[in-house]
């Protein structure tokens, strides 16, 4: 396939997504966002994952040869078959480029690791963390923000003639050290491993707080760096729903020099799921904190259990949300945040879609969750579908299931 016929079948994607994103429904949907994340009433408001289960839908296989092409593609394509869930997931006239930014050599933080696989596609793999040994933290390197600008440039005019005209790009020139890559937690797994670093707070505390700090004043000085240099835009908040509210600027394109004051931050702890919260407060969220207050606003949790650790989050200036996942206690949970705070309540996804689908333990499910968070702002995130079972068009009856309900408790 030629480039032109590439182009050709993103411009296509990009005038349905333009389209959509013109549709009045997207500022109906931010403005419910910003009411619901600044504490005023509105219906519990639903999202999807972006990706769910995405191989099994009958789009998924690229048209593009060119993978560069092909990325965004997938994109456009997703963009589009979020719009017909019916959810409350804002698609914005804009799509994303990342910058070509440049990282340590092996790894983030300069040190490499490494898995073995099972060799068969979507099994099992192994993971060898980097920090087998405590003197292997000398290795580590020091953060720095920095951008290759002419590879930005070539990528950002390759997809600007392609589509800029029908669809406006925005490049994320945040640093490497945002989202994930600073929560600290995350990076732990592929540093020392999951076992490894629960023994190392018994074991090896003084080491571990060393490694800690370490991380800690890494990710500040790479994201100081990219503040300074104007890279952090208005489309850089995260919160795992919709960056709107009532105290921050809206997202917006290339709307650079802003300061992480006037941003969302997410931030996690899956991998602290086992340990207690008074060593989760100690090992972690000590270390957390002085990232997160940067920010204008914030969001806790992803997959983790949190029922028992609402109290130390308290210490958190700037947060909105909460996580309240599968395996947590909605009722414990509701209990404890009341309407300090709003709960994104994650349903098990294996109850919702990924085993079966039965509307009416569905309605079960949700209704008990929905009865015991009675009185808090509660918004709804259906995450980590692997499988709809081959039927992805099952995600729209989940969300006109789930909202026939949820409209009850406006």
């Amino acid at each position: 396939m030629s480039t032109s016929a590439d182009v050709a079948i993103l411009r296509d994607l990009a005038q349905q997504v333009a389209d959509i994103a013109a549709d009045p429904i997207q500022e109906e949907r931010r403005e419910l966002w910003r009411a619901h994340n600044s504490f005023e009433r509105t219906r519990p408001l639903i999202c999807c994952m972006w990706e769910a289960a995405w191989f099994e839908h009958p789009e998924a296989p690229s048209r593009c040869e060119d993978p560069f092409f092909q990325h965004f593609e997938t994109v456009l394509k997703q963009l589009i078959f979020k719009q017909s869930l019916g959810d409350d997931t804002v698609i914005e006239p804009w799509i994303s480029l990342r910058a070509a930014v440049i990282s340590p050599p092996d790894g983030i933080w300069g040190v490499g690791h490494t898995y073995t696989h099972s060799g068969v596609a979507g099994g099992a793999w192994k993971h060898q963390p980097a920090l087998k040994e405590l003197s292997d933290i000398e290795k580590m390197v020091v953060p720095r923000h920095e951008i290759d600008e002419a590879a930005t440039q070539a990528n950002l005019d390759r997809l600007q003639d392609a589509i800029g005209d029908i669809l406006t790009i925005t490049v994320n020139r945040a640093p490497l050290w945002t989202d994930w890559w600073a929560d600290i937690s995350t990076a732990l797994f592929y540093l020392r491993g999951l076992d490894q670093f629960m023994l190392d707070i018994s074991d090896n505390p003084e080491w571990f707080h060393r490694l800690l700090a370490f991380m800690r004043d890494g990710i500040l000085k790479a994201q100081d760096e990219a503040e300074a240099a104007g890279d952090f835009s208005l489309d850089n908040g995260s919160n795992q729903a919709m960056c709107y509210s009532r105290e921050l600027p809206d997202p917006a394109p290339n709307v650079y020099g802003v300061k992480r004051d006037q941003l969302w931050v997410f931030c996690a702890a899956q991998e602290y799921a086992l340990v207690g919260p008074r060593h989760h407060d100690e090992f972690l969220l000590q270390y957390q904190l002085p990232i997160i207050v940067k920010y204008g606003l914030s969001a806790y949790g992803c997959c983790e259990d949190l029922t028992h650790k609402i109290d130390i989050l308290r210490q958190i200036p700037n947060l909105r949300r909460i996580a309240v996942t599968p395996v947590a206690d909605p009722g414990k949970c509701a209990e404890q945040i009341g309407t300090d705070y709003v709960i994104s309540w994650r349903p098990n996804p294996a109850d919702m879609i990924c085993c079966g689908y039965d509307p009416a333990k569905i309605a079960r499910i949700v209704r008990e969750a929905m009865e015991a968070m009675k009185g808090c702002h509660v918004d709804i995130n259906l995450k980590d579908v692997q499988t709809t079972g081959g039927r992805p068009e099952l995600l729209r009856d989940w969300v006109k299931l789930v909202r026939s309900i949820t409209d009850e408790y406006c």
